[in-house]
């Protein structure tokens, strides 16, 4: 076990040092809500009821509604102005009769270990306690919230049981039970002789949860049988985001760049054609001007494309045929 807090008991002049330790925990079967479908983890954000925008947990602070419609901020600063005078201390206010202290103020339940130092006045407070079959009213803070608690004995340890406070305790108002009722002595007697025949000692480890006992043989079963799932990996944005795969740069400003555009209305500009290779240099592209004006028709370059095609082949036509009479020129000038 790990422990919570420390501090001291004081009860007079004698001074404790204890840990204290939760003395109770709450077995359940851990269940996450996911998709029906496709298994997914169900997941819930911190979202500002104003912008819509998700909050970090470092932004939130507490705030109190008046009952004219009011917000009180509260932030930590003001919480540590607080005065908590028994924050390390579990001051001994009294000792009282253990029958005296309703079960219904009864909260959470802790063990107290003394420090190897205080062995000898832990164990004079605990058979004080014994001795005169008394708890200890108690104030501590655990947790920034003062609480009233009872200290007692369990085997050879003190538990520390925090109450709750007597205005925390409702009233029971059913108005039917001011009714006159008529109990006959038989039926009386008759209940009572039902109870009798039901007595025993409590001894609760005779008890199980046949809910959760159920439950676990349930995904056992399942489990067993091979009716299990991979759980399916997340997007590939959180996945980045929690430190795990690296996704290319380019490629996420890209989706940035298409989900602006497509929040504007705006169509995705059609993909840009690989560069040829530049290892053939000039003679790589004279194919492409001679043939350009028989592709222009069947590619899906633009008629802007086809005509400066069209004009490229028309220049070329017009060299040659001009390329005989230079020679012709040439002739009679010799």
């Amino acid at each position: 076990m790990r422990a919570i807090w420390k501090g001291a008991v004081a009860f007079g002049l004698v001074n404790v040092p204890v840990r204290l330790y939760a003395a109770t925990g709450e077995h359940e079967i851990r269940l996450h809500q996911v998709h029906r479908e496709d298994g997914g983890r169900i997941r819930y954000r911190k979202v500002c009821s104003i912008d819509g925008e998700s909050v970090e947990w470092s932004d939130i602070a507490k705030g109190y509604e008046t009952q004219d419609g009011d917000l009180v901020v509260l932030t930590d600063e003001d919480f540590q102005q607080l005065p908590l005078s028994t924050e390390r201390e579990i001051e001994v206010l009294e000792f009282v009769p253990a029958e005296q202290v309703d079960p219904i103020l009864l909260q959470k339940t802790y063990f107290l270990e003394p420090d190897k130092t205080a062995a000898k006045p832990y164990a004079l407070l605990r058979g004080a306690l014994e001795e005169t079959d008394r708890v200890a009213v108690v104030k501590v803070a655990i947790r920034q919230r003062e609480s009233m608690a009872v200290l007692r004995v369990r085997d050879k340890v003190i538990v520390l049981q925090t109450l709750l406070w007597p205005d925390e305790v409702r009233e029971a108002d059913f108005p039917v039970l001011d009714d006159d009722v008529t109990v006959r002595p038989q039926e009386l007697t008759m209940a009572s002789s039902l109870v009798e025949s039901l007595a025993g000692d409590f001894d609760p480890s005779q008890y199980e949860d046949a809910y959760v006992a159920a439950l676990e043989q349930l995904i056992a079963a399942k489990v067993s049988s091979g009716d299990t799932q991979a759980p399916p990996a997340p997007p590939e944005e959180e996945a980045s985001e929690g430190g795990g795969e690296v996704v290319d740069l380019l490629a996420a400003l890209q989706r940035s760049v298409d989900k602006a555009r497509a929040a504007r209305g705006e169509e995705a500009p059609e993909a840009t054609p690989p560069k040829s290779s530049t290892k053939s240099g000039t003679a790589a592209k004279k194919p492409a001007t001679t043939s350009a004006a028989g592709k222009g028709s069947s590619g899906k370059g633009s008629s802007g494309k086809a005509s400066a095609a069209k004009a490229s082949a028309k220049d070329d036509d017009a060299g040659e045929e001009s390329a005989p009479a230079r020679r012709r020129a040439r002739t009679k000038a010799s």
